[in-house]
């Protein structure tokens, strides 16, 4: 399965791929530089960048700085990760940053109840906006 989040909802879409990936589906997440996170963008900056700041450099907490890296964090913290199951299933997912060769012309699905068009306001912010300015250096 191959899901374009290009205007979802990170934590809504995030859900149905882990919900997928346990049950022993592989998933490929393309364009994870577009998906949005809902908020004002000064809250939802604050909230990242005191994570970040969390803990100490050798020892962790350990957050993401490039978009693709940062959307798989988000579906780890819906997985039992430190369970096997949950493991097996962390490594069936896979994100990108745009379309890789491999997927042209292969088609996409989408999550539609996790499209930005629901929300009943434009209060939001996209991921490489976020990656971009907690010090990712991509494009």
């Amino acid at each position: 399965m191959i899901v374009d989040a290009s205007d979802l909802i990170v934590g809504r879409f995030a859900t149905v791929v882990a919900k997928k990936a346990l049950l022993g589906e592989k998933i490929d997440i393309v364009n994870c530089d577009k998906a949005v996170l809902t908020g004002t963008k000064a809250n939802v900056l604050a909230k990242y960048q005191r994570k970040r700041s969390m803990g100490t450099p050798a020892k962790g907490p350990f957050f993401p700085k490039m978009p693709d890296r940062f959307v798989r964090r988000v579906i780890r913290g819906m997985l039992p990760y430190k369970l096997n199951k949950g493991s097996d299933a962390y490594k069936r997912i896979m994100c990108y940053i745009g379309v890789p060769e491999e997927f042209e012309g292969k088609t996409f699905e989408t999550v539609k109840e996790a499209n930005i068009s629901k929300l009943p306001n434009l209060k939001y912010i996209k991921v490489g906006e976020i990656c971009k300015l907690l010090g990712a250096k991509h494009e």
